[in-house]
């Protein structure tokens, strides 16, 4: 299990249930370094001071904040210590919810909340009291130096921490000019939900999957092994003429694929290899007897 990055209490009412916390997911996103193109060397930067050009050390660097150009007001950890807010220890919950009252774009960042032992028996209770209401808590909470709204809910057995972005960080929907109020006529409209439940289904997370960085991954297996990677061109993409045409067959291909059987899971048998150069659009998936795993897998 991975440390815990803070440690605190849920606090509703009188009760308070101390838990740690744990960030709740990863991201699988490749990473790049730059490197110089004529001798392969990394490529880093300092931290230089821009009035006498030295390089600064991190225990010589302090947060400022800027109240005008070229004005700070500089900030000591005893200064935000300092700072009088009651959600510094707490996941204080303010109010319980019905969770499809806050929009998902609000949502930033999911957190395992880990009870103590001392927490547990208190900890299932919300849990089972919140399962029978089906909502969920909001909440606000401090921690990596600000606070944030949060929204505490239970997936499977364990709480989760959404923190949220606060309403005045959401920006409004301006769409720069373009009318998006435009008549809509009725076989369209009616053409576009035949659409929509020609593709409806279950939610299954499981049929997702990244296939950018699983192709990009086989390109770096591929450069490994020597491999040419030849570049193969995107297929233009059609222009929509005319909507109500467009609408007739893209319901018309949604059947098609849905009547087509499930391809075979089985798989192909390994067949040799007859030259050097892999596709970029289906590069080879060779892997070279042992090396250190490629960073984002």
């Amino acid at each position: 299990m991975p440390r815990a990055m803070w440690k605190g209490a849920i606090s509703f009412g009188l009760v308070t249930i101390p838990v740690a916390v744990y960030p709740a997911t990863e991201e699988k996103t490749l990473r790049f370094n730059q490197l110089h193109d004529e001798d392969g060397g990394r490529v880093r930067y300092k931290r230089v001071c821009e009035k006498d050009g030295e390089e600064v050390s991190f225990e010589h660097i302090v947060k400022g904040y800027e109240v005008e150009k070229d004005r700070y007001v500089v900030l000591t950890d005893e200064d935000l210590n300092a700072i009088p807010v009651e959600s510094s220890r707490a996941i204080d919950i303010h109010r319980f919810v019905d969770l499809d009252e806050i929009d998902p774009v609000m949502f930033k960042k999911s957190y395992y909340l880990v009870p103590e032992e001392t927490g547990a028996k208190a900890y299932a209770l919300l849990r089972e009291a919140m399962a029978d209401d089906g909502r969920v808590g909001v909440a606000k909470v401090s921690f990596r130096d600000k606070e944030h709204l949060a929204a505490l809910r239970f997936k499977d057995e364990a709480f989760v921490l959404e923190t949220m972005y606060w309403p005045d960080e959401i920006r409004e929907a301006d769409f720069g000019g373009v009318d998006v109020s435009a008549k809509i006529r009725g076989q369209e409209l009616e053409m576009a939900k035949q659409l929509i439940e020609s593709l409806s289904g279950e939610w299954n997370p499981e049929e997702y999957a990244d296939e950018y960085r699983q192709a990009l991954l086989q390109i770096v297996e591929a450069k490994l092994n020597g491999q040419e990677i030849e570049v193969v061109a995107p297929e233009p993409t059609a222009k929509v003429v005319d909507l109500m045409e467009a609408l007739k067959a893209s319901v018309a291909a949604a059947k098609k694929q849905a009547d087509e059987p499930a391809p075979s899971r089985k798989p192909a048998a390994k067949k040799p290899a007859t030259k050097k150069k892999a596709s970029a659009k289906k590069p080879a998936a060779k892997k070279p007897a042992a090396r250190k795993k490629a960073v984002g897998e």
